[in-house]
């Protein structure tokens, strides 16, 4: 079972529902995840558990949406991973000893990574600053999170990256981190009842160029530095969530120096539990349609295919 947030394209109505093999069953009286994340965990599940039947449809009736809405924002762990220290001092001209510190140290690092208007999803185009030398695939477990600081569920993040920027200063970071196309959230939320360990979880991330594969990694939620909950409860610390949020943990796999995403590539990236989060590569300035589409899910299904040249990615499944 997965919780998604779709677009009934009969009507193009937004709601809220549980994805159960290709069954969508809408949540009744849940506008959006938002309203959902300001419910109690144990109320959320006494809710998805038992929806009603009488309005489900199909999968191939619905358009998938981001499970970001209302004042929810994407924030994002850095340096969970030994592998992910690592890379940062290799990529790193100056200050390499601030990821070391960073990685032992009790507080975690947390940056925000966007709006909820600003990320795409399944099947959606990532984006290549054009003035970036080195972008990157990060593939990270993201947490749902409610208003009340609990884990409702997890989902996939890539957290697409510009290394060399983040590389030359790291007070550079939100640029390397934040821009059109750099936040690709899964479509599909595991509900944190159903995964029975998220600290044990395979990841995997395949890059594909040209129809050939280009990068094939694994690593798993095991070798995290951190625990997820902590990292919930820093998030919080000093930060009110009135419609909670995603948070992103972080990720163990970081290309070599010598590989950069360019336009046409694609990324999948797949979570034990979770699915398969695929998505194409194109320039950031052909995916600004992002801000004229975010009300408007006609608009956004259109636009997102122009914006990726009409190519068609593989489904989250």
């Amino acid at each position: 079972m997965h919780l998604i947030r779709y677009a009934e394209r009969a009507t193009w109505r937004e709601r809220v529902g549980v994805l159960v093999d290709d069954d969508v069953l809408p949540l009744p009286d849940v506008s959006g995840f938002a309203e959902l994340l300001r419910r109690p965990v144990a109320e959320i599940q006494s809710l998805v558990t038992r929806p009603p039947a009488g309005e489900a449809c199909s999968r191939d009736d619905v358009l998938l949406l981001p499970p970001v809405d209302g004042r929810m924002e994407v924030w994002a762990a850095g340096v969970t991973y030994e592998r992910s220290m690592d890379a940062r001092i290799e990529e790193t001209t100056a200050s390499q000893d601030v990821y070391a510190r960073v990685y032992d140290a009790e507080r975690p690092e947390l940056f925000f990574k966007a709006p909820g208007w600003r990320t795409v999803t399944d099947g959606e185009p990532i984006g290549v600053r054009p003035d970036a030398a080195l972008t990157v695939p990060e593939p990270e477990l993201a947490m749902l999170v409610t208003a009340g600081g609990e884990i409702l569920g997890y989902t996939i993040c890539d957290d697409v990256s510009s290394r060399d920027i983040e590389g030359d200063n790291p007070l550079y970071l939100p640029q390397a981190k934040m821009y059109d196309g750099s936040c690709a959230i899964g479509a599909l939320v595991r509900p944190a009842w159903e995964v029975p360990d998220a600290h044990a979880l395979g990841i995997r991330l395949v890059v594909r160029r040209d129809g050939r594969t280009l990068l094939d990694e694994r690593t798993s939620t095991a070798r995290m530095h951190r625990r997820l909950d902590d990292l919930v409860l820093h998030l919080g610390r000093a930060l009110a969530l009135p419609d909670g949020a995603v948070l992103a943990t972080g990720t163990g796999i970081v290309p070599d120096l010598d590989f950069t995403l360019r336009p046409g590539d694609l990324v999948e990236i797949t979570i034990d539990e979770i699915g398969t989060l695929s998505n194409p590569t194109a320039p950031s300035s052909t995916i600004q349609w992002l801000s004229s589409a975010a009300d408007d899910p006609s608009r956004r299904e259109a636009l997102s295919r122009t914006g990726r040249g009409g190519d068609d990615a593989s489904r989250m499944h």
